[in-house]
């Protein structure tokens, strides 16, 4: 038995053919790259909880003492950290002078929190998943699900995060405009709901903008629902918003005018069922605003940057926990649009258009 497998193994071996070294160049080039863009990730956390990004914002060029001096760092390790951040393109390195300095661009990527590309709570993200590996390394391995309250807690904020500032730059402004007489509602006084509303920073922008409507959001995950309440009450909004712990098919159906998924329907097991719920939870002549993550429908139109991103979230957490809830489907974060027409449609939505779209998201219009 022994000798056979040595056999087989001994053919398969002398079956696989050498590199093509113009080919695996690039190839490894590509992935120290990654493991490089791992290890600067930690220091891009750590630039930002030290405060070091904001100390270098609008302070010109700065020695890793001086830099040291505005933000109570020791000096010894930030020369490490500028190189690492110089090596990265992160901040700019001037020669003649030996200082640092972060450029507007770089200040809007990593020290804007407003910045709608505020990117340092994103490796959080990373750092949940790295954190979960044994759990989702058994997951692939059996077929089980992983249910959202199971990852590590730095999910929740770096999920958080990366959607809060893009909703801030483009849900009032341009999403909402997007659908066909939704703000004329908004403006007048409308009943909102926003399911799957995890920490709540859709809801509140919404309360923000159209104080005569009212607004409830839903969750399932308890911890998210607490964010939540506090994001309100320290947006002064929580007189017009409610947060309560509720599922997709579960939340109180009250003539809604709109119900809001914002990157959340593609993570439910049973996402029909949740059209269906929604579309019962409407008013008669009520809209839903669907907003999940850009893709193609095929494949291959998301082999790129934005799909890279957004198949491996999915690997983990949008599958993982899909399966979890034993339900129907597990579309995955890169579901598509036509399967995503086929489940509204499915759940009896007559209408169902692409408003508008982002690099990251797509904005659909659902209607009964």
């Amino acid at each position: 038995m022994t000798l056979a497998m040595d056999t087989r193994a001994t053919k398969s071996a002398a079956a696989v053919q050498a590199p093509d070294p113009a080919k695996l160049g690039p190839l490894v080039e590509r992935a120290i790259n990654d493991v490089a863009a791992g290890y600067s990730g930690v220091l891009v956390s750590m630039g930002h909880h030290l405060g070091l990004y904001k100390a270098m914002m609008g302070a010109g060029p700065l020695s890793p003492r001086e830099l040291a001096r505005h933000s109570g760092c020791a000096e010894r390790y930030l020369r490490e950290w500028l190189n690492s951040q110089a090596a990265s393109g992160y901040v700019t390195y001037h020669a003649a002078s030996g200082t640092y300095e972060l450029t507007p661009e770089q200040a809007f990527i990593f020290a804007d929190e407003d910045s709608p590309a505020f990117l340092p709570l994103a490796w959080q993200v990373v750092a949940s998943m790295w954190a979960d590996e044994t759990k989702s390394t058994e997951a692939v391995r059996t077929g089980k699900g992983v249910s959202w309250g199971e990852h590590d807690h730095r999910l929740y904020c770096g999920v958080a995060a990366f959607y809060r500032n893009g909703y801030r730059a483009s849900l009032v402004s341009e999403w909402l405009p997007a659908l066909d007489g939704v703000v004329a509602k908004l403006t007048a006084g409308a009943k909102v709901a926003d399911v799957g509303c995890g920490h709540g920073h859709s809801t509140v922008l919404m309360a923000k903008a159209f104080p005569k409507s009212r607004f409830w959001g839903f969750d399932a995950h308890a911890g998210s629902i607490e964010a939540a309440r506090r994001h309100a009450e320290e947006a002064g909004v929580a007189d017009r918003v409610t947060f309560e712990v509720a599922k997709a098919d579960t939340y109180p159906a009250q003539g809604y005018d709109l119900i809001c998924f914002f990157d959340c329907l593609h993570d439910m097991g049973k996402p029909v069922a949740a059209a269906e719920y929604a579309r019962k939870a409407l008013s008669p002549d009520g809209t839903v605003l669907l907003v999940e993550p850009f893709a193609g429908d095929k494949p291959e139109d998301n082999h790129n940057v934005v799909g890279r991103l957004y198949y491996s979230a999915s690997t983990t957490m949008c599958c993982a926990h899909a399966i979890s809830e034993n339900g129907t489907h597990v579309l995955g974060a890169q579901a598509g649009e036509q399967l995503l027409a086929q489940i509204f449609h499915k759940a009896g939505f007559g209408h169902f258009r692409k408003a508008t779209a982002t690099p990251f998201n797509l904005i659909l219009e659902a209607r009964p």
